[in-house]
């Protein structure tokens, strides 16, 4: 009864992943798939794996996923295909996967002992009256670091490259796009840098302020004409150089 409660809600959830047609929701499907599988873990015995299972599927992979599904921002129209177009594939896969599994279960009561129809190695059934007394988390490690110790750090490798390539991916600069590096700028020369006076309180009201149209150089107020007063309104920021006003800064313009 609990087999069935914890193993149809998860058959039918991995089937909505390739049915859904919202990429969000085809993420978010796998998650209900690891939280029945971490049941079913349980009920073989296997608490270790059971803990470990929702922390790094749904914690870590699921969330990954759907944080990456939507900063692309998916469209319906762009992932609604023929679904007939990917049957050839999804059905030489699915055989694979049967035929692999028939035999798998053909196998399931094969004696320990080597015979014709197991040719499994002696050093690994030597252990046999030894693994039943052993946790699994210490059969995990003993095979993990033992045997397969080198697929260990070839994982970890994989991980180390994929990590530095996302670094350098993310450390890439466009050159094509234009920048202006405002702080430069002002301090190649501050005396031929156009600069916007800025409202000071604390000064007299008597003290005299430049006009709409106007702009401070070198504590002077010099006028430009109203065609391009429009232009500079748009284009200057508060103590930021103003270099599209054109025509009437003092000397050229430093870049």
């Amino acid at each position: 009864m609990i087999l069935s409660v914890l193993s149809s809600p998860a058959l039918v959830s991995g089937l909505m992943v390739v049915r859904a047609k919202n990429p969000v929701h085809s993420v978010s499907f796998p998650i209900p798939v690891f939280r029945n599988t971490s049941g079913l873990l349980i009920l073989l015995g296997l608490d270790f794996s059971a803990m470990i299972s929702p922390v790094v599927h749904i914690g870590a992979i699921a969330v990954s996923f759907l944080f990456v599904v939507m900063m692309f921002n998916i469209q319906k129209e762009e992932i609604h295909e023929e679904v007939l177009r990917y049957l050839p594939v999804s059905g030489i896969i699915g055989l694979i996967l049967w035929w692999e599994m028939f035999f798998i279960l053909d196998n399931e009561t094969i004696p320990l002992l080597p015979t014709q129809r197991n040719t499994t190695s002696l050093r690994y059934t030597v252990y046999a009256g030894k693994v039943r007394s052993w946790t699994e988390l210490e059969t995990l490690g003993n095979l993990l670091y033992t045997y397969y110790f080198v697929w260990f750090l070839l994982a970890s490798l994989i991980l180390l490259v994929a990590m530095i390539g996302a670094i350098v991916l993310t450390m890439h600069r466009t050159t094509k796009v234009k920048r202006q590096d405002v702080f430069r700028r002002n301090a190649l020369d501050s005396r031929r840098t156009i600069m916007r006076r800025t409202t000071d309180h604390t000064t007299s009201c008597s003290q005299r302020r430049p006009g709409k149209s106007e702009v401070e150089v070198d504590g002077r107020s010099v006028k430009f004409s109203s065609s391009r007063n429009d232009n500079a309104q748009t284009s200057q920021t508060k103590g930021f150089p103003i270099s599209m006003l054109n025509g009437w800064t003092k000397g050229p313009a430093q870049s």
